[in-house]
C-alpha cells in the first residue's frame, strides 16, 4: 500500500492507497482534522470523527457505529452506520438545521421514512434506491397530493419553499408521460413529455415571464 496526500475542495486526505481505493490508515483535514483511523475499500472502517469546534462526533468500529456528518460546518447527518454506510435510524438537515429527512436506511439508502420542506411534511412512505415508492406526499396544507404504490401514479414536487416545482406522472419512481416543471415564481418552465425521468419527445420551454422560447 501507498501513502499519498489528496486534496478536494480544501479537503486534506493523507492515508494509504490500495488498487486505487482509500484503504489504510489516514488522517482527514478540514481546515482542522475531522478524522484519524483506518478505511477499507474507500469506506471509513475504524476511527474517530470530529466537529469543527474539535468535538469527538463519532467513533466507529468495524464499520459501525453512531455518526454525524457536517457540510461547511453544519450537520447535515447523524445517524447509525454499518459496514461504513448509512443503516438504521437517522435524520438529515437543510443548511438551515431544519429536519429534511428522518427515518431508516439500508446498505446506504433510504428504506422508509418522513421528508419535509419547508417544515411540512412532504412524503411519508417506502423508498428503493431513494426513489419514492409506496406512501402518500402531501401539499404544505397537508392535503394528500399523491399516492404511490410500487413507484406508480400521479404526484407533484416542490421547491425547498412549498413552491410547486413540477406536477406529473410517475412510473418505477420517474417521470413518465405529459408533466409540467414551474419556476419558483409560479411561471410555467416546461410542459412536454417525459421518459424514465428525463424530458423526451414533445415539449416546450418557457422563460421566466411565461413566455414560450421558440
Amino acid at each position: 500500500m501507498e501513502k499519498e496526500k489528496e486534496y478536494y475542495d480544501n479537503i486534506l486526505y493523507d492515508g494509504e492507497y490500495f488498487d486505487g481505493k482509500r484503504h489504510g490508515i489516514a488522517k482527514e483535514y478540514y481546515s482542522k482534522l475531522r478524522f484519524e483511523g483506518e478505511y477499507k475499500n474507500d469506506l471509513i472502517w475504524n476511527g474517530k470523527g470530529y466537529d469543527p469546534w474539535n468535538n469527538i462526533v463519532y467513533e466507529l468500529r468495524d464499520g459501525k457505529g453512531l455518526i454525524k456528518e457536517y457540510n461547511n460546518g453544519k450537520l447535515s447527518f447523524e445517524g447509525e452506520y454499518l459496514n461504513g454506510k448509512r443503516n438504521g435510524k437517522g435524520k438529515e438537515y437543510y443548511d438551515n438545521g431544519k429536519i429534511k429527512f428522518e427515518g431508516e436506511y439500508l446498505y446506504g439508502f433510504k428504506l422508509k421514512g418522513k421528508l419535509y420542506v419547508n417544515e411540512y411534511l412532504e412524503y411519508d412512505g417506502e423508498y428503493l434506491y431513494n426513489e419514492k415508492w409506496n406512501g402518500k406526499g402531501y401539499d404544505k396544507n397537508g392535503n394528500i397530493i399523491i399516492e404511490l404504490k410500487n413507484g406508480n401514479g400521479n404526484g407533484k414536487e416542490y421547491y425547498d419553499n412549498g413552491n410547486l416545482f413540477f406536477e406529473g406522472k410517475y412510473l418505477n419512481g420517474k417521470r413518465i408521460g405529459k408533466g409540467k416543471e414551474y419556476y419558483n415564481n409560479g411561471k410555467i418552465k416546461f410542459e412536454g413529455e417525459y421518459l424514465n425521468g428525463e424530458r423526451n419527445g414533445k415539449g416546450k420551454e418557457y422563460n421566466e415571464n411565461g413566455e414560450a422560447i421558440f
